[in-house]
């Protein structure tokens, strides 16, 4: 007897390897950071890298802490707590005490991750909330910039590192302005080639702007970022930071220093980006960008500090939700609502 073929066979299909997968784009992140690493440590010294591999260490000491015993070796090889330590510790200034720092790495993961449930869940940023837990927690030492040393000085750690808990941290070297300070305060600009080349007071990783924009592209070949995002947020902060130089070119800076000056680079690029907490369209993806652009010189103008990029985009985090219900694209078949 000849067996019937059937009308309709089911088979298991072959799929196709998935070659970019979180590890994967952690990693790369990574990557793309060891050269903005590498110049932290060049012009802040040593403390610099006492100063990220503390903040690593608070957020994996918390994720291993409150992570069940079953799970914790698939969490902790997905290398997100890993990377927001290092994001978080180059948002820094240079002589933040280091057990600030721990504190910090671990409100990053405690607060910014795993109390929404873990990776995937979280609405705003970790690293982001690690900082803002800091700069709430503890505004002068936050807000205290050690000035570049360079590598003459390699090898001089800050006293002020090693300052014990809840005790007034004294600083080694006269704090210095950072350019966005000097600019708001003083009406002082900073020369764009030290922008770019980094040789002036900040955190640890927002200093070298040609560094930062290297990472990027970096980033951008290997897709690991939507190019939408730091495109509208630097042609945003450019389009109004242009109308109000026009303006007021005394009180106001030009388009490029505001590029370039503080942590919009960083921010823009490496903070922005993440996938989990900016919208998930095109259309949205603008939006985001343009807010973000927007709300930074908003701050940097008119607000108290002169920094704004960490509440701009802590703002934008949480209008994500809102800004993915009315930007999805219209399901397949399915026409557009009218009125």
């Amino acid at each position: 007897m000849i067996k019937k073929e059937p009308d309709l066979l089911i088979q298991a299909t072959p799929m196709l390897r998935q070659e970019m997968t979180t590890p994967r784009a952690m990693l790369d992140v990574w990557i793309a950071l060891i050269p903005v690493i590498l110049a932290a440590v060049w012009f802040f010294g040593v403390g610099a890298l006492l100063l990220l591999l503390t903040t690593i260490a608070g957020g994996l000491m918390t994720e291993w802490v409150f992570t069940p015993a079953d799970k914790r070796r698939g969490v902790m090889r997905d290398n997100s707590s890993l990377l927001t330590g290092l994001l978080l510790g180059l948002t820094l200034p240079p002589g933040l005490p280091l057990w600030m720092a721990f504190l910090g790495g671990a409100a990053a993961i405690g607060l910014g991750k795993l109390i929404w449930g873990g990776l995937g869940s979280n609405l705003f940023n970790p690293a982001l909330v690690g900082r803002a837990f800091l700069l709430g927690t503890f505004p002068i030492a936050m807000t205290t910039w050690s000035p570049a040393m360079g590598p003459g000085h390699f090898f001089e750690v800050q006293g002020s590192l090693f300052a014990l808990p809840f005790q007034t941290p004294v600083y080694d070297a006269v704090s210095a302005a950072t350019p966005l300070g000097l600019m708001k305060f003083e009406q002082q600009s900073t020369a764009l080639s030290k922008l770019l080349i980094g040789n002036t007071s900040g955190s640890l990783g927002e200093t070298s702007g040609l560094l930062l924009l290297l990472g990027g592209l970096f980033l951008l070949w290997r897709r690991d970022l939507d190019w939408r995002i730091p495109t509208a947020i630097f042609a945003s902060a450019a389009l109004f930071s242009g109308l109000l130089y026009l303006v007021n070119p005394v009180q106001f800076p030009g388009p490029l220093f505001t590029l370039f000056s503080g942590s919009l680079l960083f921010g823009a690029i490496y903070m922005a980006t993440d996938p989990v907490t900016s919208p998930l369209s095109p259309r949205g993806a603008w939006i985001f960008g343009i807010g973000i652009g927007f709300l930074i010189v908003l701050i940097r103008g008119f607000g108290g500090l002169p920094e704004g990029v960490m509440y701009a985009i802590l703002l934008m985090n949480g209008a994500t939700p809102l800004i993915d219900r009315y930007t999805q694209p219209r399901v397949f078949g399915r026409q557009a609502r009218s009125g």
